[in-house]
C-alpha cells in the first residue's frame, strides 16, 4: 500500500489541476481559464566597476534583510584612488587656510629687511655715481667708467621697486579671486572623494529590499564587466501571476477584480487579485494559445496571490487562472 501511495502522489496533483479545467470547461458558457505564469518582483543589483569577486555571503535560495550584504568585489583600486584623492583634499583644505590666514609676521618682516636693504644699496650706488661723474669731468676715469655706475644706480632703483611692491601685496593680504579659486578647488577636492566613497561602499553588494536569492551568476574568482548582474532577488511581500487575457475578454476584468489560480503540483488554488493591467496589448505568447484566442491580441496581466502559503511558491510556476465566481461551477 505505500509504494501504491508513493507512486500515485505526483498523478495526485495533476488529476486536481485537470479535475478543475474539466468541470471548467463543462460550463459551457464559462470561458477557458487565463494560462501564465507565476512571478515575483526581481530586483538586478549591478556591478559598479570590474573588480574581481572575494567574498560570497549568501547562497542562491537564501532570503535575505533589506541591507544584508550578499557579495564583495576587491576594494583594492578603489581604495588607491580613494586615498590619493582624500590627500588631495587634504592639501586643498591647508592651502585654502593658508590664503584665509594671509602672509605670516615673519614673511612680512624679512621682507621689509630686505627693502631697507636694497635702499641701503641703492644710496650707495647713487653716492658712487656723484663721485665717478665728478672724476669723469676731470678726466680721471673712463666713460666706461660712469656708465657702469649709471647702470648699477638703475638695476638696484628697480630691486627696490619689486621688493616695495612685493612687501605692499604682503600687507594688502591674499586677494578675492585667490581665496575663489582656492575655494572651489576644495570643493571638487571633496566631490571626488565623496564618489569615490560612493564605488567603494558599492563594490559591497547589499540587498535594497527584503527578499530571497534567485541567483548568483558569478563565482569567487570570476572577474564580472562594468554593469553585469551580481545578484538576481526576488522581492515584495507576495508573488503574483502574470497571464494574458485574450482581447475579448479585456473589458470585463478591472483591477481589483478576484480570482482562483491553481499552480501547478499544488492541490488548493490560491485567492488572487488584479493588481494591474497593461494598456498596451501584445500577441498572445505560444503557452496561453487556445481556440480562437490563438489569433487575437491579449493585454498582460498581473494578479497578487493572498495568503501566507503563496509565499512558499517558487518563480516561473504555471498556472491556470479563472474568475473567483466560477469556482462554484
Amino acid at each position: 500500500m505505500k509504494a501504491i501511495r508513493d507512486h500515485s502522489a505526483p498523478i495526485t496533483h495533476y488529476a486536481v489541476v485537470t479535475t478543475l479545467l474539466l468541470l471548467l470547461s463543462g460550463c459551457g458558457d464559462q470561458p477557458e481559464p487565463l494560462l501564465g505564469t507565476i512571478e515575483w518582483d526581481r530586483v538586478a543589483i549591478l556591478a559598479e566597476a570590474s573588480e574581481p569577486v572575494i567574498e560570497l555571503a549568501v547562497r542562491e535560495g537564501q532570503a535575505v534583510t533589506a541591507g544584508q550584504r550578499l557579495l564583495r568585489l576587491d576594494p583594492t583600486r578603489v581604495q588607491a584612488r580613494l586615498d590619493a584623492a582624500r590627500a588631495d583634499l587634504a592639501g586643498q583644505q591647508a592651502r585654502l587656510a593658508e590664503l584665509e590666514s594671509g602672509p605670516r609676521q615673519e614673511t612680512i618682516d624679512a621682507n621689509r629687511a630686505e627693502l631697507a636693504q636694497a635702499r641701503s644699496e641703492h644710496a650707495l650706488a647713487r653716492q658712487d655715481l656723484r663721485r665717478t661723474q665728478t672724476l669723469f669731468e676731470r678726466g680721471s676715469v673712463a666713460r666706461a667708467d660712469l656708465d657702469d655706475a649709471r647702470t648699477r644706480v638703475s638695476s638696484l632703483g628697480a630691486q627696490v621697486d619689486a621688493r616695495q611692491a612685493r612687501l605692499d601685496e604682503l600687507l594688502a593680504g591674499t586677494r578675492p579671486e585667490q581665496l575663489d579659486q582656492a575655494r572651489a578647488a576644495l570643493l571638487a577636492a571633496q566631490a571626488a572623494v565623496a564618489e569615490l566613497q560612493r564605488q567603494r561602499q558599492r563594490l559591497d553588494a547589499v540587498a535594497p529590499t527584503t527578499g530571497r536569492v534567485d541567483a548568483l551568476p558569478h563565482r569567487l574568482g570570476d572577474q564580472p564587466a562594468q554593469g553585469a548582474v551580481l545578484v538576481s532577488l526576488l522581492g515584495g511581500d507576495a508573488p503574483y501571476a502574470r497571464v494574458y487575457i485574450p482581447e475579448p475578454r479585456r473589458a470585463a476584468i478591472r483591477p481589483g477584480d478576484r480570482f482562483r489560480v491553481a499552480v501547478d503540483g499544488i492541490d488548493t488554488p490560491f485567492d488572487a487579485e488584479v493588481r494591474g493591467i497593461r494598456q498596451d496589448p501584445a500577441f498572445t505568447p505560444y503557452y496561453a494559445l487556445s481556440g480562437d484566442d490563438a489569433a487575437r491580441l491579449s493585454y498582460m496581466a498581473e494578479l497578487t496571490l493572498l495568503g501566507d502559503a503563496a509565499r512558499e511558491l517558487p518563480a516561473g510556476v504555471p498556472c491556470q487562472v479563472w474568475p473567483e465566481q466560477d469556482d462554484e461551477h
